[in-house]
């Protein structure tokens, strides 16, 4: 269980959400997922990747989960700035994101996270967010294989056409928190 730490709200209990947010055009709308996850009676804190990072309103995300964003990874004998994590939603999910975790390629701190999570049994939710070319790509299929092998709980989200803005209304943020449900309850 995670460490006991003042969010936002000023709640110190309930079990710790890393919410990673990967380089997609709803990123910026990750609130929603955080204070939905905050109603449920979770601390959050998000874990960007380095491209992820530049699509959020960071002072706004801080703020309201009480926690830096974390998106680098620290020095040694630099404090962590985030309670273990209790369960991980990886949304939005990107097809390069998927890819790279999939195939154990922790070159950045989010999929560093996402590697060693799943060697921890730590709950991971993923909401897949990307176009139908992409998802048409044989690596996708296989790599969401093993991510489901691995116990990952994959989202319903169906990809949109490639180079349009669409999709994003659409996008069930919420979907995370039903997939973790039966796995940790705050």
């Amino acid at each position: 269980m995670g460490t006991e730490a003042t969010r936002g709200d000023g709640r110190t209990s309930g079990p710790f959400l890393y919410v990673v947010v990967c380089a997609a055009g709803n990123a910026g709308s990750v609130g929603r997922l955080i204070s939905a996850a905050q109603d449920s009676g979770w601390r959050v804190g998000v874990v960007a990747t380095p491209q992820g990072l530049g699509f959020l309103d960071q002072a706004a995300v801080e703020a309201q989960t009480g926690y830096p964003i974390r998106s680098a990874w620290r020095k040694p004998g630099e404090p962590r700035p985030l309670p273990p994590p209790d369960a991980i939603a990886v949304a939005p999910a990107t097809f390069n994101t998927i890819n790279k975790w999939a195939a154990g390629l922790s070159d950045t701190l989010a999929v560093g996270i996402l590697c060693e999570a799943y060697g921890m049994g730590v709950p991971i939710a993923a909401l897949p967010c990307l176009n139908s070319a992409q998802a048409a790509h044989p690596a996708y299929r296989e790599s969401l294989e093993r991510l489901r092998s691995m116990g990952v709980l994959i989202g319903s989200y169906e990809p949109n056409a490639p180079k349009s803005e669409g999709g994003a209304e659409a996008f069930r943020w919420e979907e995370a928190l039903e997939l973790l449900a039966p796995s940790v309850r705050p």
